[in-house]
């Protein structure tokens, strides 16, 4: 670099050092320690300091100075340039002889190696080529060196490793502009802390922000910085799959069971057909005619009815319980997974079961023809449907059939003379719900329409109230109501479902409404939630002075530690105080809340899924109520679909007035529907 002592003279040729850049200019004043300069082909007038100048070549005496590049005696051009540029082989040759004879040369002397040093434009080429990303050489001080062989051989891999990454850089940044699938094996470790980083935002955790660079390869693929985009992205780019549930990711359902937990499932099983302890107390009731009902695709079967006469001859009515703690034992390690997961999550793909499928569809289950342990509750109900006497029996039982819905409801309606047990059962569950409604408990049965999703897509599946699930759910109820009168009597912890007392709505204006969806809406809108305690309370919708749920241990921890207690306590060995007890459900809450907010979700998305594929976009319905009156966001029912939805209403409707409800907007991935509703 000159001193800054040295005087330029208007028309020199210089090299300009400016913001990383090399380029090329000509003086066009000297102030001080400041010139002015004409910039580039372009003439910019800028001022800069002597010591951001190398001089490349100085004006001839006999020549007027020029204030463009191109002017004489300069006469550079882009092409000129080019042309003048040194060859491969010549810089080659140049840095042989200076590796033998080590010298630091002026400019023209190395231009004089390669070509002619009094010429200015090959001058001009050779100072730009030696400020570009060439290895051979080293410029400072207007003095160039060669490097030695192993710095030389240092910055070419230097330089093919940048290379590479600018590669893989440019691949990443137009696969995302593009949208194409990508291999994230192909990116390097940067690009696939991205690719994690973009799966958080999909999954709706912003908490870690976006780096600049792929800020801007987003804002490349008109991608917004927001979740939704995000889950379109990567789905294109194959990285995301198109159903998945943000709040499935990173939970104990979506590991799955471990090998090891697989392993002790499987040994369990091999266990369940030898004897164990506690099996030689069982009664063996594989005598009674046992029937399970269940869905059809329902594979862990936790419960099962038997109907026999009493000593008296008065109907007896044994609802069998399966009972998965003969196999899992408290603080087991499958038990404590069960209890991470707190219960089976039902989606619209199928279960995500809280005991490995080997046992929960196996030796678990109340399996047709299979000798089962079960905790077996016999109940005998008065003229008017309340409790005569009741026992609990651990038991032994087998199961005659497993019948669907739809075969129980046949065999109700039909009653053939050698199966008529089935219609005396629906009798008994038809008094006794005759009992609980006299008592306050509310009947909001209606059509529930529900997508399920097979090898077809999401399907549309409409449950119908029917006998014989009117049955089975009062059998439920009638078994939850008896182990809670159980537990109150002899003072045991259980984990009790209560519900306060509401202030309904009067009679007439009940009356005044339809019947079904428009009147439950205005019942449900008083009731309040259900509370879980450790002492009994009364269920004021159940019309019950206590109750428990008790009848899916497969499916439900809070069921299986109801068995625990009672048999507990049936064998004279400890059970869990109230606070033990409080403390384990104050564990499970977290995972039972995490669980239900999945089944949402997940009930959610295949909702938008099947509105995206349907080509009717208008259904009847009917107004419920208003959910945010000044957003004009109401709650609607469409009969035709057995669904309660949002909608944006207009006019001043009210309850069980007719509106057409209108698909506005849908988009799975960005988790989105929109209807409006009009009379």
């Amino acid at each position: 670099m000159p001193s800054a002592s040295r005087r330029f003279t208007a028309g020199d040729l210089v090299g300009l050092h400016d913001d990383s850049r090399s380029l090329l200019a000509v003086v066009v004043a000297e102030k001080g320690t400041r010139l002015d300069l004409k910039v580039g082909f372009e003439a910019k007038a800028v001022q800069r300091g002597v010591r951001q100048l190398d001089l490349l070549a100085a004006l001839p005496g006999d020549q007027s100075p020029p204030s463009r590049l191109s002017q004489p005696p300069w006469g550079l051009s882009a092409e000129t340039l080019q042309q003048a540029a040194p060859r491969p082989r010549e810089l080659g040759a140049a840095w042989l002889l200076l590796q033998d004879d080590p010298l630091s040369l002026e400019l023209g002397e190395f231009v004089d190696l390669i070509g002619d040093g009094g010429d200015p434009v090959q001058r001009a080429a050779c100072w730009l080529w030696l400020q570009g990303p060439q290895t051979l050489f080293r410029w400072r001080q207007q003095q160039v060196e060669a490097r030695p062989l192993v710095d030389v051989r240092r910055l070419r891999r230097d330089a093919r490793r940048q290379h590479l990454a600018e590669q893989r850089r440019r691949q990443w940044q137009d696969a995302l502009r593009q949208r194409r699938p990508i291999d994230p094996q192909q990116l390097d470790a940067e690009q696939r802390q991205h690719l994690a980083l973009l799966r958080e935002w999909a999954s709706g955790d912003i908490s870690r922000p976006l780096p600049d660079d792929l800020h801007r390869a987003l804002q490349a693929a008109h991608c917004a910085m927001e979740s939704a985009p995000i889950r379109h992205l990567l789905v294109d780019l194959g990285q995301w799959e198109r159903h998945h549930l943000p709040s499935l990711e990173n939970t104990t359902w979506q590991a799955g069971f471990s090998d090891e937990l697989e392993d002790e499932a499987r040994r369990l099983v091999a266990l369940a057909g030898t004897d164990l302890p506690g099996d030689e107390r069982r009664r063996d009731l594989t005598g009674l005619h046992t029937v399970t009902i269940d869905d059809s695709d329902t594979r862990d079967i936790d419960d099962g009815l038997s109907l026999e006469p009493g000593p008296d001859g008065t109907p007896r009515l044994w609802i069998h319980i399966a009972d998965p703690g003969r196999l899992v034992t408290p603080d087991s390690p499958l038990d404590i997974e069960a209890r991470r997961r707190a219960s089976s999550l039902y989606l619209a793909r199928g279960p995500l079961p809280m005991f490995p499928e080997v046992l929960s569809t196996g030796p678990m289950s109340l399996r047709m023809g299979q000798r089962s342990a079960a905790l077996s509750l016999w109940v005998e109900l008065d003229e008017d449907g309340a409790v005569a006497a009741h026992g609990l029996e651990s038991s032994w039982v087998r199961p005659a059939y497993r019948l669907s819905y739809g075969d129980a409801d046949e065999l109700i309606e039909l009653a053939p003379p050698q199966e008529r047990y089935l219609s005396e059962i629906q009798a008994l569950m038809e008094r006794r719900r005759r009992w609980r409604l006299a008592r306050g408990a509310l009947d909001l049965d209606q059509p529930e329409g529900r997508i399920r999703c097979d090898a077809e897509g999401a399907q549309l599946e409409i449950t119908e109230p029917s006998p014989s699930r009117t049955l089975v759910a009062e059998a439920m109820i009638l078994a939850g109501a008896v182990i809670a009168h159980l537990g109150q009597e002899r003072g045991l912890a259980l984990p009790y479902r209560s519900q306060l007392a509401a202030e309904l709505p009067p009679e007439a204006e009940l009356a005044s409404l339809p019947a079904g969806p428009v009147r439950h809406a205005a019942i449900k809108r008083c009731l309040s939630r259900g509370h879980l305690g450790t002492t009994p309370a009364p269920h004021f919708s159940l019309g019950l002075p206590c109750y428990v749920q008790a009848t899916s241990p497969i499916r439900r921890y809070n069921d299986l530690l109801v068995q625990r207690q009672l048999l507990a306590h049936r064998q004279g060995l400890p059970v869990l105080e109230e606070a033990e007890l409080a403390a384990l459900l104050s564990e499970l809450e977290g995972a039972i809340r995490q669980g239900l907010q999945i089944a949402r979700e997940d009930q959610r998305h295949w909702q938008q899924v099947w509105f995206e594929a349907q080509e009717q976009h208008q259904w009847p319905g009917l107004f419920l109520r208003w959910l945010r009156p000044q957003d004009r966001l109401s709650l609607v029912h469409l009969p035709d679909l057995a669904m309660d939805l949002a909608a944006e209403c207009h006019g001043d409707p009210g309850p069980g007035d007719a509106l057409l409800v209108r698909l506005q907007q849908v988009d799975s991935l960005r988790d989105l529907l929109r209807f409006t509703a009009a009379g």
